[in-house]
């Protein structure tokens, strides 16, 4: 019997000055970066609490926690590779990623193909298993003040055959 099952994630991070964007584990050129203890990259991040949250593994603040000096600056994508990792020790394989950026600025849709291809090599698997989406706010709440930008993941993983 095969063992299928599905998770969510969500995350957000501050816009600031004298940051790099990175979303989709690649860099983004762009005035402003994301504030956080890693990358920030809140598209992978949002991806690996949608994979953990699958496979009852908790959330990513718990596996790589913001209070750690060895997660300080931390590249998201060992992140994401990590998660990946953590789904094998308990069987599972990343099935298919469905994930929306929310963001006034930049435009995201010419960068999808690049972060498919970033993170597909590191998940190991197809690039036409992961769905990236853009879409604004509408110049509506924190994102629309361009204050933030957020991610929603959603991820199907299974075990079996």
């Amino acid at each position: 019997m095969q063992d299928i099952r599905v998770g969510m994630g969500y995350d957000v991070h501050r816009l600031v000055e004298g940051r790099a964007l990175w979303l989709g584990g690649i860099r983004i050129p762009h005035s402003l970066g994301l504030l956080g203890h890693s990358d920030a990259d809140v598209l992978i991040h949002a991806i690996c609490d949608a994979l953990l949250g699958a496979a009852n593994l908790r959330d990513i603040g718990y596996h790589f926690p913001d209070t750690s000096a060895d997660t300080l600056d931390m590249d998201s994508k060992v992140i994401l590779k990590g998660t990946v990792d953590l789904l094998a020790t308990k069987g599972y394989r990343v099935g298919n990623i469905d994930a929306t950026i929310c963001a006034e600025r930049p435009k995201i849709n010419p960068h999808v193909p690049a972060m498919r291809s970033c993170m597909a090599q590191v998940m190991g698997i197809d690039e036409d298993r992961i769905s990236i989406k853009a879409t604004t706010t509408e110049r509506l709440g924190f994102t629309g003040r361009e204050e933030g930008i957020s991610a929603y993941a959603v991820a199907l993983i299974s075990k079996g055959i």
